[in-house]
Parts: C-alpha cells; sequence; structure tokens
C-alpha cells in the first residue's frame, strides 16, 4: 500500500476541527486527507428544522475546511455504495469516522464497515460524540444504568481526556473527486418561510460555539443553578444545537465545566451534570434501543393514552394555542428560534402527555420536526421521562401545573409575554415572528382575543389522576 494513498473522512455530527480524533490522526500521518458527508436515508429522514440547521452547518463546515487547504466532498446515496465508489475513484485504502450510538446510525455503520473490509480497506471509527462511551460505564454488577443519579456518581470523577487542537493544514490529495453542489440538496425546503425566521437565532459552526461557550463560562454559569430554570432570561449555554453537530465536543464543554468549577463558580457542577445527563440518554439507548420508539417500561404500553394526532386539542397545543401561557409561549418560541428553554419542554411535554392524555410520541414526532437542536437520543428520553414511561422518569401522578409553574419560574412574564401576542398593545417583536414563521392555512392573527384554556389545568390533573388510578398494570 503506498504511504500516499488517501484517507477518507466521513463527516457525520462531528462537524469541527478541533477535538476530532478522525481528522487529528489522519492529518498528523501526512497522507492526502478527503472529507467527504453523504445524504444517506437517515439524512432524508430528517424533520424540516433538523434538515435545514444540518444544511446550514454544513456550509459553514465547508468554509471551514476550505481555509485549511482541504475541501468538503458531497455525495448522495445509500453510504456503503457512495464510501466504496470514493474508494475505487481515490485509490484510498482507509475510510475513518467518528462514532454514532443511535441503532440506526449503528446498523448503518456495521454495513458501511462489513462492505469496506469486503474490500480490503481498513474502516475505523473514533469516539468522540459523548464524554463517555455507552458500554464502558456500568454497575457494580457488570449491567447498565437504569438512573441517572448513580450513573453521574460512577462518571464524575472519571478523566476526560484534553481536547485535541485544529490541524493547522490538511494535507489535500493531487486530484479531488467530484462533489455535488449543497444548494442542489435543499435540505431546508421543508422549512418554507420558516427558515428566514428562525436562521437568525441559529448559531451556526464551530467559531460561533466556541464563542457561546465562552460567553457562557463568564458570564452565565456562575448563576446556573438558579438561572438555568428562569426561561425569560438568558440563563443557559444554548450549546445543545452545537453539541447534536459536532460543532463542539462535549469533552470541550466538560473541560470548560471543571475550570470554572476550580475557579468557585457555583453553578458549573450543575453544567456538568447536564453534559453527563445526554451522555446518560445515549447511555440508555445504546442498551435498550426501543427508548427511541417504544414504551421504556413496557407495562405502559397497556395505558389509554390517544394517539389521535389530528385531535383539536392537540392541533391547539401544536399551534400553541392552548390557552396555557406557558405551553403555549413554549411552542411559539420552537417555531421562532427552533429551541425551547428546557422548563418550557417539560411543562408543554407533561401537558400534551397528562392533561390532554395524548400519547408522547405524537410529541416526540413534533419536536423531531420542529428543533435544530434535536437530538434522537435526548429527545426520546426528556419525553419518556416527562410522560411517566421511561427511565428515571417522573411519578405519573406528578402532574405539574403549569400555571403554578409560571408563577414561580416567569413571575415578571417576561417569557409569555415575549412570545405571546395577543393582548398586548405592542407585542414584541419576537411574538409577532410566530405569526411570520406558521404556516398561511392556519389563519391566525395576532389582533385575535387569547384563547380559553382546551383543559382547565385542575381538570386535566383530575382526569390524568383518574387514568393513573384506573390503569390495568
Amino acid at each position: 500500500m503506498s504511504d500516499r494513498a488517501p484517507i477518507i473522512l466521513w463527516f457525520r455530527r462531528d462537524l469541527r476541527l478541533s477535538d476530532h480524533a478522525a481528522l487529528h490522526a489522519a492529518a498528523k500521518s501526512g497522507r492526502p486527507v478527503i472529507p467527504v458527508t453523504i445524504r444517506d436515508p437517515l439524512v432524508d429522514g430528517l424533520g424540516a428544522a433538523p434538515k435545514w440547521r444540518l444544511g446550514a452547518a454544513l456550509e459553514v463546515f465547508g468554509a471551514a475546511l476550505r481555509k485549511a487547504g482541504s475541501r468538503l466532498i458531497l455525495r448522495s446515496g445509500e453510504a456503503s455504495e457512495v464510501l466504496a465508489k470514493l474508494v475505487d475513484e481515490t485509490g484510498a485504502r482507509d475510510v475513518w469516522w467518528m462514532r454514532a450510538y443511535d441503532p440506526d446510525a449503528v446498523a448503518r455503520d456495521k454495513a458501511v464497515k462489513a462492505a469496506l473490509q469486503e474490500k480490503g480497506v481498513t474502516a475505523k471509527s473514533c469516539a468522540g460524540h459523548v464524554l463517555f462511551e455507552p458500554w464502558t460505564v456500568e454497575t457494580g454488577t457488570g449491567g447498565y444504568y437504569k438512573v441517572y443519579t448513580p450513573f453521574w456518581k460512577a462518571v464524575r470523577g472519571r478523566g476526560v481526556e484534553a481536547p485535541l487542537p485544529a490541524p493547522g493544514r490538511i494535507p489535500a490529495p493531487d486530484s479531488w473527486p467530484d462533489s455535488e453542489d449543497l444548494k442542489d440538496w435543499t435540505l431546508g425546503a421543508a422549512m418554507n418561510r420558516g427558515a428566514a425566521i428562525v436562521a437568525p437565532w441559529a448559531n451556526v459552526g464551530e467559531e460561533a460555539a466556541q464563542g457561546r461557550l465562552g460567553a457562557f463560562m463568564a458570564n452565565v454559569v456562575d448563576g446556573y443553578d438558579a438561572s438555568r430554570d428562569l426561561p425569560g432570561v438568558n440563563g443557559t449555554s444554548n450549546l445543545s444545537e452545537n453539541l447534536t453537530l459536532g460543532e463542539i465536543s462535549p469533552a470541550q464543554c466538560w473541560h470548560a465545566g471543571q475550570r470554572a468549577r476550580e475557579e468557585g463558580k457555583k453553578g458549573a457542577e450543575t453544567f456538568l451534570k447536564e453534559l453527563v445527563w445526554r451522555d446518560f440518554a445515549y447511555h440508555l439507548v445504546w442498551h435498550t434501543p426501543h427508548l427511541l420508539n417504544r414504551n421504556w417500561r413496557t407495562e405502559w404500553d397497556a395505558f389509554g393514552w390517544s394517539e389521535n394526532a389530528d385531535r383539536a386539542e392537540v392541533r391547539a397545543w401544536k399551534q400553541g394555542r392552548t390557552g396555557i401561557r406557558f405551553v403555549d409561549a413554549g411552542q411559539r418560541e420552537m417555531y421562532v428560534t427552533g429551541r425551547m428553554h428546557n422548563r418550557a419542554r417539560m411543562i408543554v411535554a407533561s401537558y400534551l402527555t397528562k392533561h390532554l392524555m395524548t400519547h408522547w410520541r405524537i410529541g416526540q414526532a413534533w419536536f423531531d420536526d420542529h428543533l435544530i437542536d434535536w437530538d434522537p437520543a435526548s429527545n426520546a428520553l426528556g419525553w419518556q421521562w416527562s410522560a411517566g414511561s421511561g427511565p428515571d422518569a417522573t411519578p405519573y401522578f406528578r402532574v405539574f401545573n403549569p400555571v403554578t409553574q409560571l408563577d414561580r419560574f416567569d413571575k415578571d412574564r417576561a417569557y409569555v409575554d415575549r412570545w405571546i401576542a395577543e393582548g398586548q398593545d405592542n407585542p414584541a417583536p419576537e411574538a409577532l415572528s410566530y405569526f411570520d414563521a406558521i404556516p398561511r392555512r392556519w389563519k391566525l392573527d395576532p389582533g385575535a382575543p387569547y384563547p380559553d384554556p382546551v383543559v382547565e389545568p385542575g381538570e386535566g390533573r383530575r382526569r390524568a389522576l383518574a387514568a393513573y388510578e384506573n390503569r390495568d398494570f
């Protein structure tokens, strides 16, 4: 094998140059490196907002590669077929990538590895999408963790390798294979006019992610324990959209959090715990893949949730028109920004699954389509936690009261006033942007009256508790 045989680097949810184990090793080898990304069925299966956000990320990442003397090759098709063809075109003898842990990606990657090995090509995957790979964290009896707190205690003292630097220059091949044009992929098509509304709120690319991390550590993390629960203030890191596409690594966030903790910043450990919660989600998905699409606790299969996504109550929930301000503000924030504050996510999810007695999969699918920070493991775990059907879940009889929650976490109504226009003489621009983002067929008007509750909190709680008490398990 020639020492000049190229290495193909397959980029997926790892769109960064720094702390990228596969890129670091490939650049260090001195051999030519061919970065490639593939529009395969998993990409085509993404919801509207995640797919649009991926397109924005690929554009910025491609520019970063060009600055480093390289370029991003775009191809479409089944990954195994695309990579095999690229190997034949380029003479590459190695294909490397960063590991994924959700079952669809794992199945794809196994098929790719087998096909490449059959051709005599070295297929290598590297760690980096989580802090601790799922199979490396075990209970005292050798099993996997089903509860977060023991999981946190098991990993909090573990070392996390220092982040790797970005290569100065990436060795280029003598000739580049053909590439498709990102514009022809039209990854944002399903967003329609909503793309222009969401775009200013997105923080795209590695440089932007690093700036966001630095600002959080400098200005927010000290008060993070309290501020993270207040949706009306800038009290979170907002790094979820960057972590999900690997524009920043969890290790980079971890080490920044550890430095902040050593400096005595009070909220730093809570931030570290949130990073580990993300790992916990992937730990569970690895060991129990059905978390993504079925009740993790199988006894909940007998529970009487409605699975009718077209009910009037569910349509009102999707539109942010339930008449419950905390719920509606959360949905409208998501329409305008592509994200939703975590406290609002809990309230929105609880209201759907408990007050409206609707299956969590309907809410999960809605978030799958609308979140630019969509993450398969975190979204599934969050919904099953809220519904009561998942691991370490909130008890079903714990029904969040969205009115008292608003009084507690949005006392001055900064959050709901920012996102709900109806009834205000001078609505905030963000509240009005919601009406520009939504489908025209909804025919909603900011001057219309704010709706009455589709289900009053007290009534919804009573209905949920009655269903719980009369369950068949």
